[in-house]
């Protein structure tokens, strides 16, 4: 009665929800086609909320026994068949195969699987639901979605017809489905496989990590030690294709297998949905009260802002040149339902090393996909043998795919070889990586190859004072023009901004670094500045989750402005031998860095000012990679006075306008075709 009960709900849940006609429309295609099938394989999507209200005990087996449930469903399904005269070929009930597809699970600790955590019920054969990164992923193969088998005794009854039929279930090997040692229960002679009714379908294997994991490649881990371990996601027929590494996913599944350490664990994937992260409401009291203060001006904020950023890596006021560089370069990274296409790439020349280092490690944790490139690994995909014996071939991350809408910190560029150089300057300027797979190599008749965007900025540095360097000394550098004689020319042309931070230069001031040192060495968990107790780092990170997530727009002046710059900008750089300096691209970076600018003082809507700040980095950058030009830009030109008070921000503000008149001057001297108005105008 119990059965009979949940049956009749089902068929009213089917009804209700629509899926009886889905079924009946499905059973009209297989009824029309001129294949004889062995197994009809149907999908129901279920609402475990919708069948807990009509039926508690059958969303009790639904959440807790799926393959008794789907026994229930596939029962149902086949009297409508028979009684409705669906398909006229169907002749046993278990050719029916029902795959029930859940909308979601409850929201309850105990139908989460958080591999963080143990003990873990793997045994138990229900729903779960667990979210995670994808890190890797292989190739499509194929797997036996069910079979049809004949005794071997010609006298016996069922040497014909569909009485033995297997089919897949969550958990099952190749080996569950098609083996030579079934027998016949009547006569107990040996089963044979009729291959002609063999059906396929498509498997791919991923493997994920939480999100938390991701804390070993930002280089920290709150000085304790952990590990974390990757779990194994199997994808079949329909949800194959559907995930993309890099990615994060909630993933709703029957775990299928319990190994030890040394293996992954495995679920059999019933459902993925596309992680969406949640977009912050607000910033810090104090940064909105600072807002309100420097409302008057479009350059204080940023300014401020720059000038006390990481002063728990080092004093305000140190390098805040770069420092605004690396906060527009943060307020441009995306959640990974967006695609990143302004990037802002960061190389950086620099003596000071591990203050730099230390900084732009700083930096890289305040974003969810900041990711510090470890050494022993590789920055973009690589192949390696799949471990469960499908034949398939694997899709490792690499660093640059797990960066993902986020900042990728790769480090020392001297640090790498010849051909990673050349891999990453190619990278750099398509924004993709093309993976080759050989087919010889890993058992396939054909060669594959793969293509993944690269959806992040690349951060980096070089060490002025390197042994390699010394050796290799430019002597014809023009004026204003660094010497990156040690890293290749078209891969210093390939990072948007190049930067020098040095002891000789303007953003560095020596004495305040070396009492913050010994400050730091004396107490380092101490807040040695009164900005380090007023913007903490969760209010940076809070400021930048917020800023990233604008929709900005650019007033016509601004998009004039930006045009007329890139316009002169080219042609005073352009000469009959070498053509022009500045690429396509180069105007991309022009735009990215006036939209990170208005984002960061938290507008929806670019100014010329946004255009002022991104023509004097760009300018600063063109010159020490190719030398000044007529629009000469003093290496100091964003930060000219060091920020004490109101009254040197007041002078930073004078300055900066009287730049813009300089820019306007030579946008209507080089840039011709271009209108750009004054005020009055």
């Amino acid at each position: 009665m119990s059965d009979l009960k949940m049956k009749e709900a089902a068929l009213i849940y089917l009804d209700r929800s629509g899926g009886l006609q889905k079924f009946i429309d499905h059973c009209k295609y297989y009824n029309d086609s001129k294949q004889s099938y062995a197994v009809y394989r149907f999908n129901i999507l279920i609402n475990p909320s919708d069948v807990v209200e009509l039926d508690a005990e059958l969303g009790n087996h639904i959440l807790h026994h799926p393959l008794k449930a789907a026994q229930v469903f596939q029962s149902v399904c086949f009297i409508a068949v028979k009684t409705l005269s669906l398909i006229g070929q169907l002749q046993t009930e278990t050719q029916i195969n029902i795959v029930l597809k859940l909308t979601h699970l409850p929201p309850l600790p105990s139908y989460s699987l958080n591999f963080c955590e143990f003990p873990l019920d793997y045994t138990s054969q229900r729903f779960y639901m667990i979210q995670g990164i994808v890190i890797a992923m292989t190739t499509v193969t194929k797997y036996t979605q069910g079979a049809r088998f004949l005794c071997s005794d010609e006298a016996c009854p069922l040497s014909k017809g569909f009485q033995y039929i297997r089919v897949h279930v969550p958990g099952a090997t190749e080996s569950a489905t098609i083996r030579n040692d079934f027998v016949c229960n009547l006569c107990s002679s040996s089963l044979q496989e009729d291959r002609k009714f063999r059906v396929l379908g498509d498997k791919q294997i991923v493997e994920i990590i939480t999100a938390k994991a991701l804390h070993a490649f930002q280089g920290y881990s709150n000085n304790q030690p952990f590990r974390f371990q990757s779990l194994t996601i199997f994808l079949r027929d329909e949800l194959v294709n559907k995930m993309n590494i890099g990615d994060e996913y909630k993933i709703i599944g029957i775990p299928t297998c319990v190994k030890t350490l040394q293996t992954s664990v495995c679920i059999e994937a019933n459902s993925i949905t596309f992680c969406n992260p949640k977009v912050p409401s607000g910033i810090s009291d104090n940064f909105r009260c600072l807002l309100s203060l420097t409302s008057s001006s479009c350059w204080k904020f940023t300014a401020i802002l720059a000038n006390i950023f990481a002063s728990h890596i080092i004093p305000p006021g140190t390098y805040n040149f770069l420092k605004l560089c690396l906060l527009m370069s943060l307020v441009q990274t995306r959640d990974c339902n967006k695609e990143l296409e302004d990037c802002l790439d960061i190389l950086i020349i620099t003596s000071d090393t591990l203050l730099v280092d230390r900084l732009l490690n700083y930096s890289v944790n305040l974003v969810p996909r900041g990711i510090r490139h470890p050494v022993s690994t590789e920055i973009f995909p690589t192949l390696s043998r799949n471990n469960y014996g499908t034949g398939a071939v694997s899709i490792q991350a690499g660093s640059a795919l797990l960066a993902k809408g986020g900042i990728c910190f790769i480090g020392d560029l001297a640090s790498y070889k010849k051909d990673k150089l050349e891999q990453l300057q190619s990278v750099m300027e398509s924004r993709s990586i093309t993976v080759y797979i050989p087919g010889k190599k890993f058992g396939d008749d054909v060669d594959q190859q793969t293509t993944f965007p690269i959806q992040c900025s690349f951060w980096s540095f070089v060490d002025m004072d390197s042994s390699s360097r010394k050796n290799i000394q430019k002597t014809n550098t023009l004026i204003g023009q660094m010497d990156c004689s040690l890293i290749p020319a078209n891969l210093v042309e390939a990072f948007g901004l190049l930067i020098n931070c040095n002891e000789s230069s303007p953003c560095h001031s020596f004495l305040p670094t070396v009492q913050h040192t010994l400050k730091k060495a004396i107490d380092p968990e101490g807040l040695l500045y009164l900005a380090s107790k007023q913007f903490t780092t969760e209010d940076f990170e809070k400021l930048l989750a917020f800023a990233k997530n604008l929709n900005v727009e650019f007033s016509l002046e601004a998009e004039r402005m930006i045009h007329g710059y890139y316009l002169a900008s080219r042609r005073i750089r352009t000469d009959s031998i070498c053509g022009s300096k500045l690429s396509a691209s180069a105007l991309k970076y022009l735009v990215s860095l006036s939209e990170a600018h208005a984002r960061l003082n938290l507008r929806t809507k670019v100014l010329k000012e946004d255009v002022v700040i991104a023509a004097l980095l760009f300018e600063t950058s063109l010159t020490l990679k190719y030398g000044t030009t007529v629009f000469c830009v003093a290496p100091n030109a964003v930060f000219p006075f060091e920020l004490y008070n109101e009254e040197y921000l007041e002078q930073r503000d004078i300055y900066l306008t009287h730049c813009q008149q300089q820019l306007l001057q030579f946008i209507a001297t080089y840039g011709p075709g271009t209108a750009i108005f004054t005020n009055d105008e």
